[in-house]
């Protein structure tokens, strides 16, 4: 399986998709700093949120194979900027997560991946296990 890092802002679900991912029962966490596990890498929403500390995702993302930049579908606007995904030499997915969430706007979260410039978009609810497989088995292949 590829390994995985997950980018987004804080309260986008990275934790919860991480817990989702490795078949954990889901538990709010609050992430403080960089974890790594066999596949995933989960980061703080502090790291996209702060601009000095933006980049050091960027160097983060060489250990991994996959880089996940992920947007909650009740995000008010994007942090991404046009063609974000340039910055690095790996493979950039979209992740849209709490798509069940009342008021939520999976497509314009997904056209904001886009333009950040995500080719492959990947529609999750981690809590009901939604997306989930579809994210496993792209890992996997």
């Amino acid at each position: 399986m590829k390994r995985l890092i997950l980018i987004g802002r804080s309260q986008a679900g990275k934790t919860t998709l991480t817990q989702a991912l490795k078949g954990e029962t889901i538990h709010y966490k609050k992430t403080q700093y960089i974890n790594y596990s066999d596949r995933i890498i989960d980061t703080p929403g502090e790291y996209l949120q702060t601009s000095g500390l933006g980049a050091a995702l960027a160097l983060y993302s060489y250990e991994a194979d996959v880089v996940g930049l992920l947007a909650a579908a009740t995000e008010p606007y994007s942090l991404y900027p046009p063609n974000i995904t340039c910055m690095v030499n790996r493979e950039v997915i979209g992740i849209v997560t709490k798509i069940d969430k009342p008021g939520g706007e999976p497509q314009l979260a997904a056209s904001w991946l886009r333009l950040a410039g995500c080719k492959t978009i990947f529609y999750v609810n981690a809590k009901s296990g939604e997306g989930i497989e579809e994210i496993l088995s792209y890992l996997t292949h």
